[in-house]
C-alpha cells in the first residue's frame, strides 16, 4: 500500500484464515525522492502526462516488487509460501463525479508479478466504479469483517493523506466515506516551509495557534457539504488550493506565521473528521485510529477534546498496529478476489451492487 501521503510503501505479510487476519511481518519501504516527486506531479493535470505516467507506472511497479522481496527475505520465506500479493497501486487521479467517472492507480502489476514470481491482484477500484460506485473507500469492507463488535458502536478512522471513516454499528449497520484531508495538507505545508516530510507528533502545529479566518475559509470547501456517498483526494485538497486561500487579501490583513497555518490545518483535519463522527447513524461508543495520523499526538489530542466522552485509541488493541491496517486490508481484498467473493460495500462506495474486485496476474 502507498497512500495519498506518498510517504512510503507499506508491505504487510498477512495470514488469512476464515475470519482470522494475523499480521506476521511488515516492512516500511521508502519511495525514492525523485519518483515521489514524479507521482505528486501526476496527481494534477500537466504536460506530457501519458509519457510521464507510463514511466512512473513501470518504475513504481519495480519498487513494489522490491518491497515484497525484501519483506520475504526478512520473514525468511520463499515466493512459493505466498498465495498472492494484493497491490493497491498509487492513485494519481480520482474523478468519481465526472460524466464518465474514473479512478486511476499505477504501479504495474505485471512487473510486480514477474519480479516476485507471486500471483498479483491489483486494480481494485475500477470494478466498483463500473457498477456506479465511487471506487472508494474500500477499506470499510475489511474494517467490517475484522473490527466489528456486537457490544459497541465503533468508528474506525483511517488518517492517511486523506481521512476516511467506517461506522460499525453493534446491530450490524455500517457506513463508510472519506471525510476530507488527513495528513496531506500538513505534510505539504511543512515540506514547503521547513523542508521536512511530516510534522513529528504534530509538534510544529502545537507550537502555533489556529487562525480563525483561515479555518473558516478552508472549511467552506464544497466537499464538506456533499451528500454521501463521497470520496476525495489530492485533486480537491492540495497545496495550490491552500495557497490560493492564503493569497486572498479579503480574508485577512494579517501576516500568517507558518506555524499558525500548520495549526489551522491540524484543526481542519480534526474538525472535519469529528463533525462526521457526531453525525453517524448512532451514537459512537469507541473511536479507533489507523494510518499515519495515529502517530500525530497533537491531532489525536485535539480529536479527543472535540468528543471528550468518546474514548479515542488506535487499532493496536483490535489486533493490528495502525500503520499496517490499510496494507492488511488490500491483502484481505486480494483473498476475497481469489475466493470469488465481493470486496466492496454499497454503503461505503454507493455502488449498485457488491462485486468481485480487481484483476489477477498469475505466474
Amino acid at each position: 500500500m502507498s497512500g495519498t501521503s506518498l510517504d512510503s510503501i507499506d508491505a504487510a505479510l498477512v495470514r488469512i484464515d476464515g475470519d482470522s487476519c494475523e499480521l506476521l511481518a511488515s516492512l516500511d519501504h521508502p519511495i525514492p525522492a525523485l519518483l515521489r516527486g514524479k507521482l505528486i506531479n501526476l496527481c494534477l493535470p500537466g504536460d506530457n502526462e501519458i509519457d510521464r505516467m507510463g514511466e512512473a507506472d513501470s518504475e513504481l511497479g519495480l519498487e513494489f516488487a522490491k518491497a515484497v522481496n525484501t519483506l520475504l527475505i526478512t520473514a525468511e520465506l520463499t515466493p512459493g509460501a505466498i498465495a498472492a500479493i494484493g497491490s493497491h497501486g498509487q492513485t494519481i487521479r480520482h474523478r468519481p463525479a465526472y460524466t464518465h467517472p474514473f479512478t486511476l492507480q499505477i504501479g504495474d502489476p505485471n512487473t510486480i508479478a514477474q519480479r516476485t514470481q507471486i500471483t498479483t491482484v491489483a486494480d481494485f477500484r475500477r470494478r466498483d466504479i463500473a457498477v456506479g460506485g465511487q471506487g472508494a473507500p474500500l477499506a470499510p469492507a475489511f474494517h467490517r469483517a475484522h473490527f466489528s463488535s456486537s457490544d459497541y458502536n465503533r468508528a474506525i478512522i483511517n488518517i492517511g493523506g486523506i481521512a476516511n471513516i467506517t461506522f460499525l454499528g453493534r446491530d450490524g449497520d455500517y457506513l463508510g466515506f472519506d471525510t476530507g484531508p488527513g495528513n496531506s495538507l500538513m505534510d505539504a505545508w511543512i515540506t514547503q516551509s521547513l523542508d521536512r516530510p511530516f510534522d513529528t507528533n504534530g509538534a510544529w502545529a502545537a507550537s502555533g495557534k489556529a487562525i480563525p479566518g483561515l479555518l473558516a475559509a478552508v472549511l467552506k470547501h464544497p466537499y464538506f457539504s456533499q451528500p454521501l456517498p463521497k470520496s476525495t483526494g489530492r485533486e480537491d485538497f492540495n497545496l495550490g488550493w491552500l495557497q490560493s486561500i492564503l493569497g486572498d487579501t479579503t480574508l485577512t490583513n494579517e501576516h500568517y506565521q507558518a506555524a499558525d497555518v500548520q495549526a489551522t490545518l491540524l484543526e481542519l483535519s480534526a474538525q472535519s473528521i469529528m463533525r462526521e463522527v457526531a453525525q453517524l447513524p448512532a451514537p459512537i461508543d469507541e473511536v479507533y485510529i489507523c494510518g499515519g495520523g495515529a502517530f500525530n499526538r497533537a491531532l489525536l489530542a485535539r480529536m479527543q477534546s472535540l468528543a471528550p466522552s468518546i474514548p479515542v485509541a488506535d487499532t493496536t488493541s483490535l489486533g493490528i498496529a495502525p500503520q499496517w491496517v490499510e496494507a492488511a486490508a488490500f491483502a484481505w481484498l486480494a483473498s476475497q478476489t481469489l475466493a470469488g467473493r465481493p470486496g466492496n460495500l454499497r454503503q461505503a462506495t454507493g455502488a449498485r451492487s457488491e462485486v468481485i474486485l480487481g484483476a489477477i496476474y498469475p505466474v
